[in-house]
Parts: structure tokens; C-alpha cells; sequence
């Protein structure tokens, strides 16, 4: 179930940028003067995202960023990275296709002889894998005239408030007296695991007091949630993933039913009517527009 309005395609295939060589002229030879120099490279805004092996929902969230990005920014080059070497390796086992990791994609941006180049993660905080991005650039700095890290999604308390918003937009068609709406996020032993006891302030704060936020990893757990809706008077939940995709954290521990640990589960078992909503946020137009400010940002940074 969705209430974004439908996708325009994403282009996967980045352009590759091109190197010229001039072939070496005898000695006291000038070269042509009808021969051009080599082009600069254009800028590039690399997207760097975890990656999921969901191609449906890679395409309608990731590939909607991305396509967002070129939009909005068309002088630059924009491409794909992941973080997931696990999801690299299935992908291109499943397709054949060669999704580059951050390094990969880096090393390529110095070959070709880019100048500038915004890296724009898709994270949702300054988790480790956002600190791995950032500790991995800073071997590359010196590689770029520009080289500018973008901020993650939840980096301020405006973007905690405006993804709040485009939360409860997309989920308004489920609310009733009876429903607690209930989002799932993977949790993290880092310190930015507390975002999600932020976001839970956030709706609140906000008068959405049928919004409770869970982790699969970490805490607020999904019992923690299920005690607090019942608390609080609700019968029924309908569970959508806290994460950019939704894929095998969405499709498995929130939404399968023959597993007992997972979201669904236990709320069932509390005793809750339950469905679930299996949709990444950057499937929200909404969501996509923050990470386009943020790349905004990041080059008014350079």
C-alpha cells in the first residue's frame, strides 16, 4: 500500500567520465594547436546508501533519491555507491550488475580526475556506518579540489520535525481512535541510537500521540511498544518500517508472521488487530526533498 503518487524511472547507469591521452610528441615537437584540451571532469554527487537486495524497493526509494538529486542538480554527476558488500555480492550475483562499494567509487573519482565531489549518504543518523563513511573520506580529501560530506537524514531537530510530518501525511488513511501506528528502526549500539527516543518525542511533542517507535536492534523495543499502545488505550496497530528501504528488516522482522520474534508477532500476541505497511520513507516525496536540501547544504559548504 502506498499514498505517494507513482515514481518517474530511475536511470540507474551513471555517466562514466572520460580521460584523454595525447600521445607523446618528439623532442622540440609543439603539439597541434588545433587540438583541444582535455575536458574537465563534471562535479560529481556520489549517493551512498546501506543498499538492499529488494530490487523493487531499491528502485522506488534509493533510485528515487538519486533521481531527485539529478533533477534537482543537473550540472553535476550523480552516482551510486553501497555500503553493503553483502548486498553488492547478491545483487550481482542475482543480475550480473556491479553496484560499486564507497572505496570502489572513490578510487574511480580519482582516476578520472574529478575536482569536486559531494558525497551525500542516505543514512538516517550518525550511525557507524555513516562514522565509516566519514573516517574513509578523509583518505581522500587530499585527492579533490571539493570534497564534502552531506548530512545524514535525521540531522537536525527541523529535519526530526519535517519527517515526522511526512510520516503522519502517509499514514493519516490508517489512523482511527483504535489504531496505534507503530514504526519500526534497526537500532544501534552507538550514541545516535538516541534518535529514536528523540522521534518518539518529536511525535508526541507534535500532538501525534498514536505514533510509537520501535527498533529491531536496540531500544525502544517491540514489547516496549506493544505495553506503551496498549497503555494507552489502542486495539489495533498498523506497523511501516522507520528506514530509507523496505526490504529483508521490513519484510522479516516487522512483517512475518511465522516468526515469533518479529514486530508483527509480538503484537499480535499483545493482543493487537495488526497489519503492516511495508514501505521505505524514500518511497515520500517529503523524505526525498530533505536529503536534497542536505546536498544543497553540503555544496554551499565547499
Amino acid at each position: 500500500m502506498t499514498d505517494t503518487s507513482t515514481r518517474r524511472s530511475f536511470i540507474a547507469s551513471a555517466l562514466a567520465g572520460s580521460a584523454v591521452l595525447l600521445a607523446g610528441c618528439a623532442a622540440g615537437t609543439a603539439a597541434p594547436s588545433d587540438v583541444a584540451p582535455a575536458a574537465t571532469p563534471k562535479p560529481v554527487i556520489l549517493v551512498v546508501s546501506f543498499g538492499t537486495s529488494y530490487a523493487s524497493s531499491r528502485h522506488a526509494t534509493i533510485g528515487a533519491i538519486e533521481s531527485d538529486i539529478r533533477e534537482a542538480y543537473p550540472d553535476y554527476d550523480v552516482r551510486r555507491a553501497f555500503t553493503a558488500q553483502i548486498i553488492i555480492d547478491h545483487i550481482e550475483k542475482d543480475t550480473g550488475r556491479h553496484i560499486d562499494n564507497f572505496e570502489e567509487a572513490m578510487d574511480k573519482l580519482v582516476a578520472e580526475g574529478v575536482k569536486e565531489v559531494i558525497v551525500q549518504p542516505t543514512h538516517l543518523m550518525d550511525g557507524y556506518e555513516y562514522t565509516d563513511i566519514k573516517n574513509s573520506l578523509e583518505n581522500y580529501a587530499s585527492s579533490f579540489e571539493k570534497c564534502v560530506l552531506g548530512a545524514p537524514l535525521l540531522a537536525s531537530e527541523a529535519d526530526q520535525v519535517a519527517v515526522a510530518e511526512a510520516i503522519k501525511s502517509s499514514m493519516e488513511r490508517y489512523e482511527d481512535e483504535h489504531t496505534a501506528i507503530c514504526l519500526m528502526g534497526h537500532g544501534t549500539e552507538a550514541d545516535s541510537n538516541a534518535l529514536y527516543a528523540t522521534m518518539q518525542d518529536v511525535f508526541t511533542s507534535l500532538g501525534y500521540t498514536n505514533y510509537f517507535v520501535a527498533t529491531v536492534e536496540a531500544t525502544p523495543t517491540f514489547d516496549d511498544v506493544a505495553q506503551a499502545a496498549k497503555a494507552a488505550g489502542f486495539t489495533k496497530a498498523v506497523l511501516r518500517p522507520l528506514m530509507v528501504v523496505a526490504g529483508d528488516h521490513a519484510n522479516n522482522d516487522m512483517a512475518d508472521p511465522e516468526d515469533p520474534e518479529s514486530f508483527v508477532s509480538v503484537m499480535t500476541a499483545a493482543g493487537f488487530e495488526t497489519s503492516c505497511v511495508i514501505e521505505g520513507l524514500g518511497q515520500l516525496d517529503a523524505i526525498d526533498e530533505i536529503y536534497v536540501s542536505h546536498v544543497a547544504d553540503a555544496i554551499a559548504s565547499a
